[in-house]
């Protein structure tokens, strides 16, 4: 009863704050191109669906043909079900910088035994220094329908969302000399791959071969977002400009309804937050004392 009441409880949260929407929808090659397993990616629907596949012999991956500096990401997913350990599903935005220096904002879903729930972890990686992960246990089962994971990013703060729920906030704390992701133009990325060295149970877990091809479906191949030259010498300043709706007044914090709804997810549904772990940080890092 009380899981009903809280889920409630984020639909009336949601329906009240700041309405977040993408534009209509295109087909997959519009803005997308396979880039690993070519012949472990099918398209449905003309185009409207992708599946990707994993085995023993090859995972698969595609991309935007575009990079971006700001934007609102968004991708409805359905992850691999039932006895998925050691796979991983991911969603992210990730640089194409040279020496190790690059951005990078993670949707990763780590797969587990059947009966055991599926992980969402995020992770945050500016300049290349990562370890920034958190877990959270969604309330619903990622396996068993499409559910929309975005990603806003904009000059003030990257927000992480399900179904237009905020799960995790990083803000530009770049004057106490956080690293935040404002120079490099980043590619949008949806991978499926063998994870097992780490995925799950720390690795203990491998995954069960008996029950692959294992499959991930993805919609929603729109992008709003703010076009950038991947040029390593080429600046995403014009990205910031306010005519882009993510880049305004109302998107640089949560509203009062979204802060408490992001507080109540966190409580009830984080199982790891990089922040408090004391035996990787005996000092933690200093966005986690801001």
């Amino acid at each position: 009863m009380m899981v009903k009441l809280f889920i409630s409880g984020l639909a009336v949260a949601v329906a009240v704050a700041v309405t977040i929407s993408a534009a209509d929808d295109v087909p997959f090659d519009d803005n997308y191109s396979v880039e690993w397993g070519n012949d472990h990616v099918t398209s449905f629907n003309h185009g409207m669906q992708v599946q990707l596949s994993l085995d023993q012999n090859s995972g698969s991956r595609f991309g935007s043909k575009s990079f971006y500096g700001s934007g609102f990401f968004e991708m409805r997913m359905k992850v691999p079900p039932q006895d998925s350990a050691g796979v991983v599903t991911a969603f992210y935005l990730t640089s194409n910088t040279e020496n190790g220096r690059h951005d990078e904002l993670d949707f990763e879903f780590l797969g587990n035994r059947e009966g055991k729930p599926i992980t969402l972890q995020t992770n945050v990686i500016t300049e290349g220094i990562g370890n920034r992960e958190e877990r959270i246990i969604l309330w619903f089962d990622p396996s068993a329908d499409f559910h929309s994971y975005q990603i806003l990013w904009n000059q003030h703060q990257v927000v992480f969302y399900v179904d237009n729920t905020p799960i995790r906030v990083f803000k530009n704390n770049a004057k106490i000399g956080v690293e935040y992701p404002s120079s490099h133009p980043m590619q949008i990325e949806c991978s499926l791959w063998n994870g097992e060295s780490w995925a799950t149970d720390g690795g203990r877990s491998k995954i069960n071969w008996t029950h692959s091809p294992f499959k991930a479906e993805f919609q929603g191949f729109n992008v709003d977002a703010c076009q950038a030259d991947n040029n390593l010498s080429s600046s995403i300043d014009h990205c910031s400009s306010l005519t882009y709706w993510w880049n305004q007044n109302p998107f640089w914090t949560l509203n009062d309804t979204q802060q408490t709804t992001y507080t109540q997810v966190r409580h009830k549904y984080m199982n790891y937050d990089y922040c408090a772990d004391l035996s990787r940080f005996s000092n933690p890092p200093p966005e986690c004392v801001v």
